[in-house]
Protein backbone atom coordinates (compact mmCIF):
# COMPACT_ATOMS: atom_id res chain seq x y z
CA UNK A 1 0.00 0.00 0.00
CA UNK A 2 1.46 3.25 -1.13
CA UNK A 3 2.82 5.91 1.48
CA UNK A 4 3.08 8.69 -0.50
CA UNK A 5 -0.80 8.52 -1.71
CA UNK A 6 -2.48 8.45 2.04
CA UNK A 7 -0.84 11.90 2.69
CA UNK A 8 -3.51 15.20 1.70
CA UNK A 9 -2.37 17.96 -0.42
CA UNK A 10 -2.32 21.42 1.42
CA UNK A 11 -4.37 24.37 -0.43
CA UNK A 12 -2.84 27.85 0.08
CA UNK A 13 -6.05 30.60 -0.09
CA UNK A 14 -5.35 31.92 -3.69
CA UNK A 15 -5.47 28.46 -5.25
CA UNK A 16 -8.79 27.01 -6.57
CA UNK A 17 -9.28 23.16 -7.76
CA UNK A 18 -11.97 21.23 -9.08
CA UNK A 19 -12.51 17.62 -9.95
CA UNK A 20 -15.35 16.78 -12.18
CA UNK A 21 -15.89 14.21 -14.81
CA UNK A 22 -12.33 12.23 -14.08
CA UNK A 23 -10.38 16.14 -14.95
CA UNK A 24 -8.62 17.63 -12.01
CA UNK A 25 -8.42 21.41 -12.31
CA UNK A 26 -6.54 24.34 -10.74
CA UNK A 27 -6.41 27.50 -11.06
CA UNK A 28 -3.28 29.78 -9.26
CA UNK A 29 -1.46 33.28 -9.32
CA UNK A 30 1.13 31.56 -12.00
CA UNK A 31 -1.35 29.80 -14.46
CA UNK A 32 -4.28 27.17 -14.87
CA UNK A 33 -2.87 23.37 -15.54
CA UNK A 34 -5.54 20.45 -15.32
CA UNK A 35 -5.01 16.45 -15.33
CA UNK A 36 -6.70 13.61 -16.44
CA UNK A 37 -6.91 11.35 -13.27
CA UNK A 38 -7.28 7.71 -14.03
CA UNK A 39 -10.98 5.95 -13.37
CA UNK A 40 -9.87 3.88 -10.83
CA UNK A 41 -9.39 7.23 -8.19
CA UNK A 42 -11.29 9.93 -7.00
CA UNK A 43 -10.27 13.23 -5.55
CA UNK A 44 -12.15 14.83 -2.99
CA UNK A 45 -11.68 18.44 -2.10
CA UNK A 46 -12.33 19.97 1.21
CA UNK A 47 -11.58 22.58 3.94
CA UNK A 48 -7.90 23.45 1.71
CA UNK A 49 -7.04 19.82 1.20
CA UNK A 50 -7.00 17.84 -1.47
CA UNK A 51 -7.34 13.58 -1.25
CA UNK A 52 -7.19 11.25 -3.17
CA UNK A 53 -8.93 8.17 -2.56
CA UNK A 54 -9.27 4.65 -4.94
CA UNK A 55 -12.72 3.99 -5.56
CA UNK A 56 -12.55 0.11 -4.89
CA UNK A 57 -10.48 -1.16 -2.06
CA UNK A 58 -8.21 -3.69 -4.09
CA UNK A 59 -6.65 -0.70 -5.90
CA UNK A 60 -4.74 0.48 -2.37
CA UNK A 61 -2.26 -1.97 -3.12
CA UNK A 62 -1.90 0.05 -7.12
CA UNK A 63 1.21 1.48 -7.91
CA UNK A 64 -0.61 4.28 -9.79
CA UNK A 65 -2.30 5.90 -6.53
CA UNK A 66 0.65 7.59 -5.76
CA UNK A 67 1.85 8.36 -8.61
CA UNK A 68 -1.43 10.28 -9.27
CA UNK A 69 -0.92 12.02 -5.83
CA UNK A 70 2.34 13.16 -6.81
CA UNK A 71 1.12 14.75 -10.10
CA UNK A 72 -1.90 16.50 -8.38
CA UNK A 73 0.66 17.38 -5.38
CA UNK A 74 3.43 19.12 -8.72
CA UNK A 75 0.14 21.11 -10.16
CA UNK A 76 -0.95 22.31 -6.93
CA UNK A 77 2.98 23.53 -6.23
CA UNK A 78 4.04 24.63 -9.36
CA UNK A 79 0.93 26.74 -9.87
CA UNK A 80 1.27 28.12 -6.12
CA UNK A 81 5.20 28.35 -6.34
CA UNK A 82 6.49 27.74 -9.55
CA UNK A 83 9.33 25.62 -10.26
CA UNK A 84 13.35 26.80 -11.43
CA UNK A 85 16.39 24.72 -13.19
CA UNK A 86 19.73 26.77 -13.33
CA UNK A 87 22.33 24.88 -15.82
CA UNK A 88 26.07 25.80 -16.13
CA UNK A 89 28.15 26.09 -19.12
CA UNK A 90 31.42 25.22 -18.32
CA UNK A 91 34.30 25.45 -21.51
CA UNK A 92 35.95 28.02 -23.27
CA UNK A 93 33.59 30.08 -25.28
CA UNK A 94 30.64 28.64 -24.67
CA UNK A 95 27.65 31.32 -24.16
CA UNK A 96 24.35 31.77 -23.85
CA UNK A 97 21.69 34.96 -24.78
CA UNK A 98 18.00 34.88 -25.11
CA UNK A 99 16.28 37.01 -27.58
CA UNK A 100 12.48 37.24 -27.09
CA UNK A 101 11.77 33.49 -27.40
CA UNK A 102 15.03 31.80 -29.03
CA UNK A 103 17.65 31.04 -26.80
CA UNK A 104 21.50 31.59 -28.93
CA UNK A 105 24.09 28.50 -27.54
CA UNK A 106 27.43 29.03 -28.35
CA UNK A 107 28.95 25.60 -27.40
CA UNK A 108 32.01 25.04 -29.52
CA UNK A 109 30.29 23.69 -33.06
CA UNK A 110 31.05 25.56 -36.11
CA UNK A 111 27.54 26.89 -35.96
CA UNK A 112 25.28 28.01 -33.14
CA UNK A 113 22.28 26.66 -31.66
CA UNK A 114 19.10 28.47 -31.67
CA UNK A 115 16.75 26.65 -29.20
CA UNK A 116 12.75 27.49 -29.36
CA UNK A 117 11.99 28.54 -25.68
CA UNK A 118 8.01 26.60 -25.37
CA UNK A 119 5.40 29.03 -24.23
CA UNK A 120 4.98 27.93 -20.58
CA UNK A 121 8.61 28.40 -19.60
CA UNK A 122 10.25 31.63 -18.98
CA UNK A 123 14.85 31.42 -19.75
CA UNK A 124 17.41 34.33 -18.60
CA UNK A 125 20.70 34.35 -18.80
CA UNK A 126 21.88 36.45 -15.66
CA UNK A 127 25.38 35.57 -16.82
CA UNK A 128 26.86 34.37 -20.28
CA UNK A 129 27.49 30.84 -18.82
CA UNK A 130 24.29 30.53 -17.34
CA UNK A 131 20.34 29.60 -17.91
CA UNK A 132 17.85 30.23 -15.46
CA UNK A 133 14.76 28.57 -16.61
CA UNK A 134 11.44 28.90 -14.61
CA UNK A 135 7.79 27.36 -15.15
CA UNK A 136 5.05 26.41 -13.08
CA UNK A 137 4.58 23.03 -15.29
CA UNK A 138 7.61 20.73 -13.68
CA UNK A 139 7.29 17.86 -16.52
CA UNK A 140 7.62 20.45 -19.22
CA UNK A 141 10.67 22.43 -17.69
CA UNK A 142 12.64 19.18 -17.32
CA UNK A 143 12.14 18.30 -20.18
CA UNK A 144 13.21 21.47 -21.54
CA UNK A 145 16.12 21.88 -19.24
CA UNK A 146 17.34 17.80 -20.47
CA UNK A 147 16.72 19.00 -24.16
CA UNK A 148 19.00 22.33 -23.40
CA UNK A 149 21.43 19.89 -22.12
CA UNK A 150 21.64 17.30 -24.31
CA UNK A 151 23.43 19.45 -27.52
CA UNK A 152 26.57 19.10 -25.15
CA UNK A 153 26.17 17.07 -22.07
CA UNK A 154 29.19 17.40 -19.97
CA UNK A 155 32.16 14.94 -20.30
CA UNK A 156 34.46 13.48 -18.00
CA UNK A 157 37.85 14.22 -18.61
CA UNK A 158 37.66 18.05 -18.66
CA UNK A 159 34.25 18.84 -17.32
CA UNK A 160 33.55 20.75 -20.55
CA UNK A 161 29.56 20.63 -21.11
CA UNK A 162 25.81 22.11 -20.07
CA UNK A 163 25.19 20.80 -16.35
CA UNK A 164 22.36 21.38 -13.79
CA UNK A 165 23.45 23.59 -11.03
CA UNK A 166 24.20 21.51 -8.26
CA UNK A 167 25.52 18.37 -10.60
CA UNK A 168 28.41 16.26 -9.89
CA UNK A 169 30.34 15.30 -12.96
CA UNK A 170 32.77 12.34 -12.30
CA UNK A 171 35.99 13.13 -13.18
CA UNK A 172 38.57 10.52 -14.97
CA UNK A 173 41.71 10.58 -14.88
CA UNK A 174 43.60 11.41 -18.48
CA UNK A 175 46.09 8.55 -20.43
CA UNK A 176 49.27 8.24 -18.91
CA UNK A 177 52.00 8.15 -20.63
Amino acid sequence: MSRIAKNSINISDNITCSFENGNFLAKGKLGEMSLKVDELFTVQIKDKEIFVLPKDDKDKLNPNWGTTRSLIFNIVQGIAEGYTKTLELNGTGYRASVSGSKLKLQLGYSHDINYEIPKQVKAECPKQNIIKLSSFNKEILGATAAKIRSYRKPEPFKGKGIKYENEYIFRKEGKKK
